[in-house]
């Protein structure tokens, strides 16, 4: 870790609506007095509105250098071999954590990033009871916010990098903060600490000018989160029943509220019809219009329009999504026809992919050789045969700003449950709350109850699944993968596209293939933690490497 400078104040981006921009309206490297800025509450207020700027707050971040959103066996994209999907999927953390101007970069621009929004939260907090607040202003409500932030940030470095160097308050720009880092248990501790402060100053619900900002709801979201990763076997290799029990009441916490519910529409889950907001939602982001650069660089097909049509499902992913009648593909009572491999599949499936032959913006998709969406002779086509439905709107289809939100959710009802029956499934085995919490998903899907009288064991792969699916491409398939440590297991094996062929009569063969050797993937053991920024290991004295790395 450097020795604190000077805070900058400039070049920082307000992401909250309604925040006056004015404050960072000065030329680029003027550092603005602190004095004159907490001196000023409007300015205080606005100062620690900053500390937003620096969270991760949207998907298929990996897409801004042409790969895809997760390395995992959701999706593969175009083999470019210095983005960080390449990289990550290679395993060459190391090579790509030196690239720091990568914005999608998930190692070293991720751990800088944080460790600069909680430097603004350290200083905040230090400054806060000093500030004169005008009487319309909350320093309780702003106090409980960088709480908040705070835990925020260090979840996102410790589910990357597992323990990390603590820093709990503003340093003078003379002291030296380069110290070893805090083990694992003290981290989560941290976290836990500043969510309590957070839920104790923070209100249940915001007013519409204030939605986005965190609430009693999502601080308890994020301790349930916390408490799951903590408990996973990652972190937890002796299965202590205790540490699952603290993550299953975390997440019962939050059932307990009787304030969420989950929408009834799954499809409408990241771009929902109306306000673009749904009784669902914890805590989202709200997206505004989007240029088509985004779009065609991240989901769409060239036949709709777009030119990089980076981000395509593996039938790996495909594999998971069971029957109508609740089997998997696998079992023989399914009804599963290969001929026929999208007939009858969970309604999860037709909402989260777009596959060959699916009416789509007035048509079919043609993901047949020499078809529209489709040829083997440009890596501007999907390499698998799908694109995600799930995050590409239906009106992106011509160049111009579009008017579908895609909402960036932090927390959702949907995920608590999950959090909970696995927990609890750990903790207790599968009783019938465990049974409530899934079969409640399943239900909004259109789907049959699971089957009754399963073990622990069989239980526990079911509810793999279902996140899985359920969440599908919502930035956190990557991330459980790592911490079930099952990544030589899902993501080093094979992964597979669909051929299809277009017959004389216009029906359709389809088969399963492996891809090509640049979509394969390596996953060591060591690889469920990130490496630690190589320049943060050589310019510290105490900063030991993950193992391995």
């Amino acid at each position: 870790m450097k020795k604190y400078k000077r805070i900058m104040l400039a070049g920082l981006l307000l992401f909250l609506a309604g925040c006056d921009d004015k404050f960072l309206n000065v030329a680029p490297d003027v550092a603005l007095d602190e004095a004159k800025v907490f001196a000023d509450p409007v300015m205080a207020a606005q100062f620690a509105d900053n500390a937003y700027s620096f969270i991760t707050d949207d998907y298929l971040r990996f897409n801004d250098s042409f790969g895809t959103a997760q390395a995992s066996d959701e999706a593969v994209g175009i083999d470019v071999t210095n983005n960080m999907i390449y990289t990550l999927s290679k395993g060459l953390y190391h090579d790509h954590s030196a690239i720091i101007n990568i914005a999608a970069n998930d190692i070293s621009v991720i751990y800088d990033r944080n460790y600069s929004g909680i430097r603004v939260v350290n200083k905040m907090l230090s400054k806060i009871d000093e500030v004169k607040w005008k009487a319309d202003q909350n320093p309780q409500r702003i106090k409980g916010e960088m709480y908040y932030l705070r835990a925020f940030m260090y979840f996102d470095l410790i589910k990357r990098f597992g323990s990390v160097v603590l820093i709990d308050r503003a340093y003078s720009p003379e002291e030296d903060i380069d110290k070893p880092r805090n083990s694992y248990e003290e981290c989560v501790s941290f976290i836990l600490k500043d969510i309590d402060q957070a839920v104790a100053l923070l209100p249940e619900e915001h007013d519409v000018a204030n939605y986005g900002r965190p609430t009693i709801g999502a601080a308890r979201a994020l301790k349930s989160r916390t408490l799951l990763y903590a408990a996973s076997p990652l972190h937890n290799p002796t299965s202590d029943l205790a540490k699952w029990k603290a993550a299953a009441d975390a997440a019962k916490a939050v059932m307990d509220m009787n304030k969420y519910v989950l929408h009834p529409k799954y499809e409408e889950i990241i771009t929902p019809t109306g306000n673009g907001t749904i009784e669902e939602y914890i805590l989202i982001k709200i997206k505004g219009p989007r240029s088509f650069n985004w779009a065609i660089q991240s989901v769409m097909s060239p036949g709709s329009g777009g030119r990089i049509g980076t981000f395509n499902p593996t039938q790996n992913h495909v594999d998971l999504y069971e029957m109508k009648n609740g089997f998997p593909i696998t079992d023989s009572k399914s009804g599963y026809d290969p001929a026929n491999p999208y007939q009858n599949r969970d309604p999860r499936f037709y909402a989260n992919i777009l596959y060959n032959d699916a009416p789509w913006q007035d048509r079919k998709l043609q993901m047949w050789d020499g078809g529209a969406d489709y040829s083997s002779t440009s890596s501007a086509y999907t390499a698998t045969r799908y694109y995600a439905r799930k995050l590409w709107p239906e009106v992106y289809k011509t160049p111009g700003t579009q008017t579908a939100l895609v909402n960036f959710i932090f927390y959702r009802y949907g995920e608590i449950l999950l959090n909970y029956a696995e927990a609890q499934n750990e903790s207790a085995g599968p009783d019938a709350t465990v049974y409530s919490a899934i079969n409640q998903l399943r239900k909004r899907a259109g789907m049959p109850d699971l089957p009754t009288g399963l073990t622990k064991e069989q239980m526990r792969a079911r509810i793999w699944n279902e996140r899985a699916v359920e969440l599908a491409f919502e930035d956190h398939r990557w991330y459980d993968i790592m911490r079930w440590k099952r990544g030589k297991e899902l993501v080093a094996s094979t992964m597979y596209g669909m051929n299809v062929v277009r017959n004389a009569n216009g029906t359709f063969t389809y088969s399963k293939v492996a891809l090509a050797g640049s979509f394969q993937r390596v996953y060591e053991d060591h690889m469920h933690l990130y490496p630690i920024p190589r320049n943060e290991v050589q310019k510290s004295k105490f900063i030991e490497q993950n193992p391995g790395w």
